[in-house]
């Protein structure tokens, strides 16, 4: 039966963040799902219009912290999946567009009700089992900030479409239609934030459109289990069509498709500038001009004024360099600190360091989990090679792959600021330090400013008001999320819409209205009630 009225959303507010105190219940219940999801070897399938595809295809998941374990097989998409992919969100196309948006969005909010309760602890132990996220680290990505997308998205998409033309003369009215884009969107995820990886096939789906995904193979389990819980919240089949694969045989067919309408893509600046490339060389095939949203890598900086706290300088190494072994986008990973503080930055955050355990992120007193996968460890482990013969290692240096992909957290010393070290992605718990001298702060920005081709997060740690002023105007462009006297890591959706320009991205600010109107190509309506009956116009005579 349909319903009329004009409908809010209910007012969203941020998800509390659970504690996992030892013998609490939400530690309980994760215990008891981490050991059943660690006992069991998940089938993963493509998804194609609702229907499961088990391609024989396959490849193993397993866990970081212990690369004997394996936690799933999944199936890879081969051509004949991929285009049946695209033609199912086809297909769904009309059915999922002509939903009164209020429709759409209940899907969403009922999602963000079963993660908030009974699926909590599932997906938070498939992210930690599968990305070797500890459960604080699962907790404020794959519980609290994806119930945050699932419940602020909706109110965002209700202020867009409330958007209308101010002005209506007498005898006309005028309106805007918040069209879905004309095509499909091809969301591409990462395996770092699980949350991202839900996020970004379901922001396009929320505006009316149907969606091919392809999550990072290393999070396939979390990802499975967001899957299930969509269909579980009463998503139909074809609007969010769930392909595995490696890079091109997925990439390549359907960027070759004309009915592309977006990408919503959150991985490596190359990966991207690729896609770009691609789209941009068969711009003519496409019916529309594709959107193109992305966020890729970082570069990110905390740097420290002779007023700051060395305390707090610290506490934000400690956390914003190597909480999640430094896998996130917005991980800091170069550091500026005057000569007159950094003994005392130093010292405290040696200490931090040699008191941090690492190990499987099942184990209550682990604060340093595995890196992902043994390319990541290859190459983190290769820049850390570098920093002990270029540089000063501080503390760390060292890793292991005997049982998993361990990495210790590096603080390296650089004597040239403009250091590969201070320049180039890592990816991993390396950060690198140039002490400068401590009345060269405005030559400092500059270095800052212009070192790294990224622009993500950054940090400025003082208390002279001035200095926190110049900071931020020399720095306006340095940082699309920018700290006063905080980590740069750790953006809230409704709080700091996140995203970064520069090499970092399209900084179309995740979490915010921003990002959704992506998805929309608006449509003017104009009516008139009383058509003119004759072509003169008065100045004729």
């Amino acid at each position: 039966m349909a319903t009329t009225g004009t409908f809010h959303v209910p007012t969203p507010v941020n998800e509390p963040v659970l504690a996992y105190a030892p013998r609490s219940p939400e530690r309980v219940a994760l215990d008891a799902e981490l050991a059943r999801q660690a006992a069991e070897v998940v089938e993963i399938p493509c998804v194609v219009g609702g229907r499961e595809v088990l391609t024989g295809n396959v490849v193993e998941v397993r866990n970081p912290s212990d690369h004997a374990h394996v936690l799933a097989r999944v199936h890879l998409a081969g051509p004949a999946e991929v285009a049946a992919a695209i033609d199912a969100a086809a297909d769904a196309k009309a059915s999922w567009a002509r939903l009164p948006w209020t429709e759409r969005a209940a899907v969403l909010l009922r999602a963000a009700t079963l993660l908030a309760g009974p699926w909590r602890a599932r997906v938070n132990a498939a992210t930690m089992l599968g990305q070797g996220k500890t459960p604080h680290q699962a907790e404020i990505d794959a519980a609290a900030e994806l119930i945050d997308f699932w419940r602020f998205n909706p109110a965002y998409a209700e202020h867009i479409y409330g958007e209308q033309p101010p002005v209506s003369p007498a005898g006309s009215w005028n309106r805007l239609d918040h069209r879905p884009l004309d095509g499909f969107v091809f969301a591409v995820t990462p395996f770092n934030f699980t949350s991202i990886a839900l996020n970004l096939p379901t922001a396009p789906a929320l505006m009316g459109n149907t969606v091919v995904w392809k999550p990072a193979l290393t999070s396939a389990l979390a990802c499975w289990h967001g899957f299930e819980l969509l269909r579980a919240a009463g998503l139909p089949d074809g609007v969010v069509n769930l392909v595995h694969g490696v890079g091109a045989d997925v990439g390549d067919p359907v960027l070759a498709h004309p009915d592309l309408g977006g990408i919503h893509f959150t991985g490596s600046t190359a990966t991207f500038q690729h896609m770009w490339r691609t789209v941009g060389a068969s711009i003519e095939r496409y019916r529309q001009y594709p959107r193109i949203v992305g966020e890729t890598g970082g570069k990110d900086f905390i740097v420290a004024h002779p007023s700051a706290d060395p305390e707090a300088v610290a506490i934000a190494i400690l956390r914003g360099a190597f909480e999640f072994q430094g896998q996130k986008c917005s991980a800091a990973s170069r550091l500026y600190v005057p000569d007159t503080l950094w003994d005392a930055v130093r010292e405290r955050v040696v200490a931090g360091m040699e008191a941090f355990v690492m190990g499987d992120v099942r184990d209550p007193g682990v604060f340093i989990g595995p890196v992902i996968d043994e390319r990541a460890f290859d190459k983190i482990s290769a820049y850390v090679d570098l920093a002990r013969a270029e540089a000063r290692v501080e503390a760390g240096g060292t890793y292991d792959r005997t049982r998993g992909w361990f990495v210790s957290p590096t603080l390296a010393r650089v004597s040239d600021p403009r250091h590969r070290l201070m320049k180039e992605e890592i990816f991993g718990p390396v950060a690198s330090a140039f002490v400068y001298d401590a009345g060269d702060w405005d030559e400092v920005l500059g270095l800052v400013d212009t070192t790294s081709p990224y622009g993500l997060t950054g940090a400025v740690f003082a208390t002279d008001r001035h200095a926190i002023e110049h900071a931020s105007t020399r720095l306006r462009h340095a940082a699309g999320n920018f700290y006063v006297n905080d980590k740069p890591t750790g953006a809230v959706v409704g709080q700091q819409p996140f995203g970064g320009s520069r090499a970092s991205g399209t900084n179309d600010k995740a979490g915010s209205p921003l990002n959704l109107l992506r998805w929309v190509s608006p449509r003017a309506i104009k009516e008139t009630f009383d058509p003119p009956r004759d072509w003169r116009y008065p100045f004729l005579g």
